[in-house]
């Protein structure tokens, strides 16, 4: 017979942490497929343009393999108990880029942008790789909050020196390289975010007044974040980079919906967003002409004058099909100057058909979805705000292109991540990656059983 103190005693202990799997041979085999893919998809690209494989075909593969290897035994040293999903999802994408883009430099033999693109993504997982070995804990980076802030707000204004490219002063141009610096500031106004949310999540919650069906916290809490993100996003309008502006303005509503669980900041939002969109769709010129193309995307065409950029895109996606034209066979090249960059999508569209841009819509899905699970997991209020954070970034930039090429939504000029060409993009998704590699790591090392509190 049980003893009732003994019961007590026991039902009073605290549950031991039960380790989960380590699963890093799920991960490196899923790597060695992701490798295999790419390498499958640029054969099929020379064999498509040109009837033989291309002669850099072994180098490519080779170069890919290693690079995903060096990265997969980093986080086997560093990050054991990580999620196993979201590096290989980081490997077929970017290899996948580097293929597409492959396939349009053979017809644009005057403005080859694959070899670049191969540095800068070899550049973006030698800084996955160095973010995994050297930040062992995720919570070092709240004590640099405001740092974090004061240098993503340099990074934005630093374009304001250089002249305007594409009617847009977003980039910073030095000796023949060209570099995004909102790209990398988004990720540190991400840390700043869910740190300042963190600290200040009750007060957010609980304080303030009460107007109309939801409540507002007080000038004092809300007022620093609030001023940061109105001086980034002005900073950006003023520089006409509106895509990233959106995108600023989206984690912004995300990250302090997800602080204190009010419903009412996305109504907010959304109303917002709505009021912001007409202001500068009738005062910039530059917005006006884009918003009048999304509304009438053949309009040029009626006039005599030829499709546009969205009407090609258009006219690419419906070339596509179900399963597509096949690699290097689609006539995407069209589009223009902005094929390899903020259309890329329109030739995986064209080329791979529906089930394949179902297929790499699902990746994105994938890997917004492992950012959120590591964030229910964590027990800490910054880690989980900051894996919300950088999952929503890429979910939005996904919505953002996606909804632009295809007409759902007007275009917005920013790159698809690690499909599309920009150095600054690859290397800064590379960064997201490894953050959330690290979370997880962090979520799953000592995982009991339990829903995080």
């Amino acid at each position: 017979m049980t003893k009732a103190g003994t019961t007590l005693a026991a039902t009073a202990a605290p549950a031991a942490d039960v380790r989960l799997p380590r699963r890093r041979g799920i991960e490196l085999a899923l790597i060695v497929l992701a490798v295999l893919l790419c390498v499958y998809g640029y054969c099929a690209v020379g064999l498509a343009r040109t009837g033989t494989v291309p002669p850099g075909t072994a180098g490519y593969g080779a170069g890919l393999g290693v690079l995903a290897l060096v990265a997969h035994l980093a986080v086997r040293l560093r990050a054991p108990y990580a999620d196993p999903l979201p590096l290989p999802i980081g490997v077929l994408l970017n290899g996948l880029g580097l293929v597409l883009i492959y396939r349009l430099d053979l017809q644009t033999p005057g403005d080859r942008a694959a070899p670049a693109q191969l540095v800068w993504s070899t550049l973006g997982v030698g800084l996955f790789i160095l973010v995994v070995l050297v930040l062992r804990d995720h919570r070092v980076l709240q004590r640099y909050a405001y740092l974090c802030v004061a240098a993503a707000l340099v990074l934005l204004l630093l374009p304001i020196l250089f002249p305007a490219v594409n009617g847009a002063r977003i980039w910073l141009r030095v000796a023949g390289f060209s570099i995004q610096p909102s790209e990398f500031a988004k990720v540190l106004l991400a840390v700043f975010f869910a740190a300042y949310l963190a600290a200040n999540r009750g007060a957010l919650a609980y304080s303030g007044r009460r107007l109309w069906f939801m409540q507002f916290p007080t000038g004092r809490v809300l007022g620093p974040i609030l001023t940061i993100w109105l001086v980034s996003v002005g900073v950006l309008i003023l520089e006409r980079d509106l895509g990233t502006s959106l995108l600023f303005f989206g984690l912004f509503v995300v990250m302090l919906y997800v602080a204190t669980g009010r419903t009412g900041w996305i109504a907010v939002g959304l109303l917002l967003a709505v009021f912001g969109a007409l202001a500068v769709g009738r005062l910039e010129p530059h917005v006006h002409g884009r918003i009048a193309d999304w509304l009438h995307p053949f309009a040029s065409i009626e006039a005599g004058q030829g499709p546009n950029q969205l009407a090609q895109s258009l006219f690419a996606f419906a070339a596509g099909g179900t399963v597509g034209t096949g690699l290097g066979l689609g006539h995407s090249v069209l589009i223009g100057f902005a094929a390899k960059s903020d259309f890329i999508l329109a030739t995986a569209g064209e080329e791979l058909g529906l089930a394949g841009l179902s297929a790499i819509f699902l990746l994105y899905g994938l890997l917004v979805e492992r950012g959120y699970r590591a964030a229910l997991a964590l027990h800490d209020p910054f880690g989980r705000l900051l894996a919300v954070g950088l999952a929503s970034i890429v979910a939005l930039q996904v919505f953002v292109i996606a909804g632009g090429v295809t007409g759902l939504i007007p275009l917005t000029g920013m790159a698809m991540p690690f499909l599309a060409q920009g150095g600054s993009s690859v290397v800064t998704n590379w960064a997201i990656v490894a953050l959330l590699i690290r979370v997880s790591d962090s979520a799953r090392r000592h995982y009991d059983g339990r829903v995080a509190p």
